[in-house]
């Protein structure tokens, strides 16, 4: 690749921030508090009108249209005030990246985003003495047609575009030549061989860096296996290449969020009545056998997050067991009232989580975790207050018997089939699988029941036979019925 002939000095280093725009991170549903950032290779560099080359045999080759910074001065603990001064031109460039080899490369995007011709550049250089930082513009097209734009005002970014000058340098010296890359608003997705991509770096009807176009071009794949991961993708790379579920062409995800008003009425129905309604709906296998809480008086209502294990096997653990694993993606993406629930065979043989997956998992505001396995660290988790179900204690590692595998599908925890998005209900005599479809149906009931319960209960207090009263028939149905109507009355009145 030839080297961008406009720019001043060849940069030392190339530094990328992951998300900075507000649409972006509306888009990911992550909002970053403080900037985080990558390296990319300065070999990856291109001028404007080059081939942008997708190995064959992969699929997720995604754009990013960015406004690079190029640092014209030293930078070494500037402040936000004085970092502005350190930029000497502003241009247009591409982000690229191969999504196939993102989750290998397990957040340092090494091989996904530094190939060859990866980072296109330019066409212009803009003076940034002439710019007001937070009045820059930067579009994308694809084949003709705008996909991208945004701008650098405070609504705009989640951080202005000095700061990543100024935090930098805190951590190292910025050189003159260097270059960052700033963040990509929203609208990234996949390209294919054929598409041409656009990009523009403007302060409306003033400067521009001209429009920075490059040609995508299918060529030969050159991934020996003997030396590295070969490229492989899920469909969780496919939505973040493509931007969401729909434009991946994914079915969409349950909704992980119940109304409050049903969350309630579940929390309020208590286990055994809610698999009576199933029961009596056709549903007998809906407990999760074998499985109690840690602490008595634990009440969990959440919408599962599946995860399996298989059983351990000393070669896959070694591939699938290490860094990011399955496990560890999961507890680190649970979402806010979202239950993990844990395929371990019914194998208490070790622990399938321990405190810091628990304090993860109460920290982004999960519901709770169930595993049909053993806990590490039991009263450390039990203090944590996250609700926990399982068979007991373990001291063990994951790898004494399971193998991290896959995650949101359907697996069979204690003997029940769980899908994402089941309602997951825990309490004192175990945990239910409640179907989405039916959970406010069958929560209605169980809690009509337990009033009803109730009722008999102060009966039988009272001394009156079970007989025509467990359940109530007759005149004693009849009695049921005009209390609780006259209950409903007051309350309304």
């Amino acid at each position: 690749m030839a080297f961008p002939h406009f720019l001043p000095e060849k940069p030392g280093k190339m530094i990328a921030v992951h998300v900075a725009f507000e649409s972006r991170a509306a888009q990911r549903g992550r909002r970053p508090k403080a900037p985080s950032y990558f390296l990319k290779a300065t070999s990856t560099l291109a001028e404007s009108g080059g081939n942008i080359e997708r190995p064959a045999g992969t699929e997720l080759l995604a754009f990013e249209g960015e406004i690079a910074l190029i640092i014209g001065k030293p930078a070494k603990n500037v402040s936000l005030e004085d970092a502005w001064e350190h930029v000497a031109y502003v241009t247009a460039s591409n982000d690229l990246g191969i999504y196939d080899y993102r989750a290998q490369d397990k957040g340092s995007n090494t091989r996904s985003k530094s190939r060859d011709g990866y980072t296109p550049i330019g066409p212009e250089l803009i003076d940034a003495r002439l710019v007001d930082p937070a009045a820059l513009r930067v579009r994308t097209w694809v084949n003709g047609e705008i996909v991208q734009e945004g701008g650098t005002t405070e609504e705009d970014l989640i951080f202005p575009l000095a700061q990543f000058v100024a935090d930098l340098s805190q951590h190292m010296t910025l050189e003159t030549g260097d270059i960052i890359l700033t963040g990509t608003p929203a609208g990234s997705t996949v390209i294919v061989p054929g598409d041409v991509v656009e990009v523009e770096v403007d302060i409306p009807g003033e400067l521009s860096s001209g429009r920075l176009t490059s040609t995508v071009v299918e060529v030969p794949a050159s991934f020996d296996p003997k030396l590295g991961n070969l490229p492989q993708v899920d469909d969780k790379q496919r939505e973040d290449a493509y931007g969401d579920r729909e434009s991946a062409g994914l079915a969409p995800l349950p909704d992980k969020e119940l109304s409050a008003e049903l969350k309630q009425k579940l929390l309020n129905a208590p286990t055994a009545g809610l698999s009576a309604q199933l029961r009596n709906r056709g549903i007998e296998q809906c407990v999760i056998e074998g499985v109690y809480p840690q602490r008595q008086g634990t009440k969990m209502v959440g919408v599962a997050r599946t995860l399996r294990f298989v059983a351990g096997r000393e070669d896959l653990f070694k591939t699938h067991g290490g860094g990011l694993n399955e496990q560890k993606k999961v507890f680190d993406s649970v979402a806010e009232g979202e239950v993990i629930v844990i395929e371990a065979r019914q194998e208490p043989g070790s622990g399938t989580l321990g405190d810091i997956l628990a304090l993860r998992a109460k920290t982004r505001g999960a519901a709770g975790v169930v595993t049909d396995g053993g806990v590490r660290d039991f009263e450390a988790v039990k203090e944590i207050g996250l609700p926990v179900f399982t068979q007991g204690a373990h001291p063990c590692v994951l790898g004494r018997k399971h193998v991290p595998w896959d995650s949101d599908i359907a697996i069979t925890c204690g003997n029940a089939t769980v899908v994402p998005g089941d309602i997951i209900v825990g309490d004192d005599d175990g945990v239910i699988v409640i179907p989405r479809e039916l959970a406010a149906e069958v929560a209605d009931a169980a809690i009509a029941k337990e009033h009803e319960d109730e009722w008999v209960a102060k009966r039988v207090a009272e001394g009156n036979s079970l007989d025509g009263l467990f359940p109530p028939t007759g005149q004693n149905k009849q009695d049921y019925l005009d209390f609780r109507d006259a209950q409903k009355s007051e309350q309304e009145g």
